[in-house]
């Protein structure tokens, strides 16, 4: 019988048989499900026969929150202002009408540039070669007035904009000031030294699917050489140069140390972002029906935002949830960070049993209070 295995604190036993239940009810199911309190780990849990705890694997749009800690960053150096057009910082950006197109509006899914006709290539991601093709594209609505998400395309924007305005990578930017500084297992660019931890992402092909429109509002948001976005974190060379629209690989102690260290700070040392930077980027932008999925969605600058379809955490968590359902935030409400990752690609949003996992958490911490 497989078991959960790992480290839980006093008063957080609920999480532990929670999860335990998830692993008796699966044979199939592997996870690890992490949490930190104040600064300090509260949970870390493994559990499944596919999951060790050292294991790496895909997050995919949970890589858009920890992409979006360097934006804070930049935010909060005063490089990048939200309340600036883009193209203040990258005038190229600024023809179509996409000239007055504030950075929080396009940071929240506001631009209109879901895809392009023809896609990008695999390898394009990260480079400047998307940015040119992206700031010469006709936005699909007018900029500012509306919402989609931008599954793969904020990439390109974040990281343009991080080019332009720090004069280095994304990636790089994350490496130096973020990943190694404050220890987090998270890699948004995994190094060939640590690709043997690194475990495929599991999941069900979908064989009967209708045929896909590639110029559809769906087809441009996986606007990727792909067979279905699914695969993206299984290509080396994706999950090499770390696009962070999708393409960051992980641990769940990972993305709960990085949104800890954030916003309580880890092990008695200070928050790398100030309260005032962390409620600028945590407020909301937008809420209502999502232009590219029709489904309801709500964001802030980049990062989720909790309500009723995807209730992760209190009116103040903010973070990022990915397409095998993977989960990172932080609730400042009560002083947590959290995250998810499952071996095998599952239901996400509300009840996914990271939600579920997610809401023991925070119960346990109000009972502790």
């Amino acid at each position: 019988m497989q078991t959960a295995y790992g480290f839980v604190a006093p008063g957080y036993e609920n999480v532990l048989d929670l999860f335990a239940t998830l692993i008796a009810e699966d044979p199939g199911y592997s996870a690890q499900v992490a949490a930190y309190h104040q600064g300090e780990q509260v949970l870390a849990l493994t559990g499944g026969p596919d999951m060790a705890r050292d294991t790496l694997t895909g997050a995919y749009s949970c890589s858009k929150g920890v992409a979006a800690m360097v934006i804070a960053l930049l935010v909060q150096d005063g490089l990048l202002d939200l309340d600036s057009p883009v193209a203040r910082y990258w005038p190229e950006f600024g023809v179509h009408g996409k000239d007055r197109l504030l950075v929080r509006e396009a940071l929240s899914h506001q631009a209109g540039l879901i895809g392009i006709e023809g896609g990008f290539g695999l390898d394009e991601f990260t480079t400047s070669a998307a940015a040119v093709r992206l700031a010469a594209l006709k936005p699909m609505w007018e900029p500012g007035t509306q919402f989609g998400y931008h599954a793969l395309t904020i990439g390109i924007i974040m990281e343009e904009l991080c080019r332009r305005t720090a004069g280095e990578t994304l990636q790089g930017l994350y490496e130096r000031r973020l990943r190694k500084p404050e220890e987090v297992d998270f890699f948004l660019g995994l190094p060939a030294e640590s690709e043997s931890r690194y475990r495929d992402v599991l999941y069900d092909p979908v064989t009967d699917q209708p045929w896909m429109d590639p110029l559809s509002l769906e087809g441009l948001n996986s606007n990727a050489p792909v067979s279905t976005i699914m695969e993206l974190p299984n290509v080396r060379s994706v999950r090499a140069t770390g696009m962070s629209a999708a393409g960051g690989v992980g641990s769940a102690d990972g993305l709960a140390r990085l949104y800890a260290a954030a916003t309580t700070g880890v092990q008695g040392e200070p928050p790398f972002l100030t309260a005032e930077t962390i409620d600028a980027m945590a407020q909301e932008q937008v809420w209502g029906l999502d232009r590219s999925s029709g489904l309801d969605n709500a964001f802030a600058v980049v990062f989720m935002k909790p309500h009723p379809s995807r209730n992760f955490g209190s009116h103040r968590a903010f973070g990022h949830e990915g397409a095998n359902a993977a989960l990172g935030f932080a609730d400042p409400a009560y002083l947590l960070s959290f995250g998810y990752i499952p071996r095998r690609a599952e239901e996400g949003r509300t009840p996914g049993k990271a939600h579920r996992l997610a809401a023991e958490v925070r119960r346990a911490a109000a009972a502790l209070a």
